[in-house]
């Protein structure tokens, strides 16, 4: 005789159980003693040649995420006013304002002006490449430039503080040489 162990037993039961059962069904209801299969799903051939053909619309572009909407949401807790100023771009390692650099600090002392504005943040910011203490010192230069030059424009009810982000809290978080040119930045913050 054939001595199975206990869990090679109990995997033959496992697979010739259904079976045996199913031959002990009851015949109450079937004819001969014959069970009734179920009948078959359609193959996925058939059921895609039987579904009426839609048009899907393709989905809605994706709205592009603002390049600040971290730091904007960050504002808005604070209670920070949100006046949009442009930012004033810097070269590659610079701190001497260019010229659009001059035009945009002075279009934004307009703004400041026109909107009785008496406090502002100017926040020195860097591109990924550097140390951070490095680009520490660099985005507190730049935005003492900012400053200076802001002055030079005699603004005399602006309070003017100054803080440096370096690398290390960029307006673009992409990888590319678009996103590193807005984070060589100084950017305004409205403060009331």
């Amino acid at each position: 005789m054939i001595r199975l162990r206990p869990f090679v037993l109990l995997g033959l039961l496992a697979v010739a159980g259904p079976l045996f059962l199913d031959g002990c069904a009851s015949k109450s209801g079937t004819s001969g003693g014959a069970t009734a299969t179920p009948p078959k799903p359609p193959r996925a051939e058939e059921r895609v040649a039987a579904a009426p053909v839609q048009e899907i619309p393709a989905p809605p572009e994706p709205a592009p995420v603002p390049l600040r909407s971290v730091e904007m949401a960050a504002r808005n807790a604070t209670g920070e006013q949100n006046i949009p100023f442009p930012d004033v771009l810097f070269d590659f390692d610079q701190y001497v304002l260019r010229d659009d650099a001059l035009t945009a600090v002075e279009a934004n002392a307009k703004r400041l002006k026109d909107n009785r504005i008496t406090k502002v943040l100017l926040e020195g910011r860097c591109d990924e490449v550097g140390t951070s203490e490095y680009n520490l010192v660099l985005g507190e230069r730049r935005a003492l430039s900012v400053k200076r030059y802001l002055e030079s424009l005699g603004i005399n009810q602006l309070q003017v503080d100054v803080t440096s982000y370096g690398k290390d809290r960029p307006l673009c978080l992409q990888h590319n040489p678009v996103c590193w040119q807005k984070n060589r930045s100084v950017h305004f913050v409205v403060k009331e």
